[in-house]
C-alpha cells in the first residue's frame, strides 16, 4: 500500500488531497503544527488509513523523525505561511517556513527517504508583474513580496535537489485556488462571507482593497488531482496549475453578491488601508503542459465555484444563529 506524507494537512489543500488519497487506498500520514494537533492513533478512512503527526517546518529534528518513522513513498508539502498580506508584517517567519522549511524537508528526505516522490506547492505570486500573458513554466520569476520571494527560494531549491541528487521532486506552480474551506483572511472568502452576512442582515458593508487586481481562480478539489498526477509520472517536472482565465476582484464581488440577488456596488467600499505595499496587477496561467502531459484540466467553472462558497457561508452563518 502506498504511503503518503502530507505537511500542512489541516489546511484547504491538505484536506482535499488527503480525501483523494484515502479514497485511492493510501496510508496517509498528516503533519500539522502543535496548534493543529489532532488525536493520535491510526484510523481507517475512505479505503485507506490516516494518522496525524506533529512536526514543525522550522525544527529539523522533528522533520527527520517524521520522515524516518513514516518511510513515505510520496510527500506533498503544503506547510506554509500562505497569506501574501501577512507576509509583509512577518517576513522573517514567513521565510523560515516557506523557504528554509522546504530545504529542511528535502534534506530530511535525502537522508531518510531518497526514493520518495516529492511535490512542492509553489505559487503564481512568484511571477510578479511579468509582461508575459498568460504565464507559462518558462516565464521569468519577479517576486514582489516577502511571500513571493520565499516561495521563489522554495521553487529553486526543489529544482536544485532534483538536479543534484536525482530526486523525484516536482513543483506545482499553483494559481489561486479556492473552496468553501478557504481561510477568511483570503479575499475570495472575505467576499463570500461578507455577501452572506449582508444578505442575512448581520453586516451592512464590506471593505476591500484593490478591486481591479486580476487573478486566475480555480477549485482546490480539482487542483489536488493535478498534484497527485505529477507524482505518478516517470520523470519529475514543474507544471502550471491554472484555469487559463483571469477575472478581477470586482467580478468576484459581482458574482458573489449577484448570486444572492444583491448589487455589490451598494455594499462594497474600497479602503486604501487594505492595499498591499507592492501588489501584482494580473496573474493567469497557461495549463497547456499539465493538460498535455498529465491529462489534467479543471472541471469546476468560476460561477459554480463562487456559488459553492457562498452556499457554505450562508449555511455556516445560519447555523451559528440558530
Amino acid at each position: 500500500m502506498t504511503r503518503a506524507l502530507i505537511t500542512g494537512i489541516a489546511g484547504q489543500d491538505g484536506t482535499y488531497l488527503s480525501r483523494l488519497l484515502l479514497a485511492k487506498g493510501y496510508d496517509v500520514f498528516g503533519i500539522s503544527g502543535p496548534e493543529f494537533e489532532e488525536p493520535s492513533g491510526k484510523v481507517a478512512c475512505g479505503g485507506g488509513t490516516l494518522q496525524h503527526l506533529v512536526a514543525d517546518m522550522t525544527d529539523m529534528e522533528s522533520l527527520l523523525s517524521a520522515v524516518e518513522s513514516t518511510a513515505p513513498d510520496e510527500v506533498y508539502n503544503f506547510a506554509a505561511q500562505s497569506s501574501v498580506g501577512h507576509a509583509w508584517s512577518d517576513a522573517i517567519a514567513t521565510t523560515e517556513v516557506n523557504a528554509v522549511g522546504v530545504l529542511r524537508l528535502l534534506e530530511a528526505l535525502r537522508l531518510h527517504a531518497p526514493h520518495a516522490r516529492f511535490f512542492q506547492a509553489s505559487s503564481a505570486e512568484m511571477f510578479g508583474n511579468t509582461a508575459q500573458m498568460p504565464q507559462r513554466e518558462t516565464t521569468a520569476l519577479h517576486p514582489r513580496s516577502p511571500y513571493a520571494a520565499s516561495k521563489t527560494y522554495g521553487f529553486h531549491i526543489v529544482g536544485s535537489y532534483r538536479d543534484s541528487y536525482g530526486m523525484h521532486a516536482s513543483n506545482g506552480i499553483l494559481f489561486n485556488h479556492e473552496s468553501p474551506m478557504r481561510g477568511l483572511q483570503f479575499v475570495t472568502r472575505k467576499i463570500t462571507d461578507g455577501a452572506a452576512r449582508i444578505k442575512l442582515g448581520i453586516s451592512h458593508e464590506l471593505r476591500l482593497g484593490n478591486l481591479e487586481a486580476r487573478r486566475d481562480w480555480g477549485f482546490a478539489g480539482d487542483y489536488v488531482e493535478a498534484m497527485w498526477l505529477m507524482l505518478q509520472q516517470d520523470r519529475p517536472d514543474d507544471y502550471i496549475i491554472a484555469t487559463g482565465e483571469a477575472r478581477t476582484v470586482r467580478e468576484f464581488c459581482d458574482a458573489a453578491f449577484g448570486y444572492l440577488d444583491l448589487d455589490y456596488r451598494d455594499y462594497v467600499t474600497v479602503d486604501a488601508e487594505l492595499f498591499r505595499p507592492a501588489d501584482v496587477n494580473i496573474l493567469f496561467g497557461d495549463p497547456a503542459k499539465a493538460h498535455r502531459v498529465l491529462g489534467w484540466e479543471p472541471r469546476v467553472k468560476f460561477d459554480d465555484l463562487v456559488a459553492m462558497m457562498v452556499d457554505e457561508d450562508m449555511r455556516r452563518l445560519q447555523s451559528a444563529s440558530e
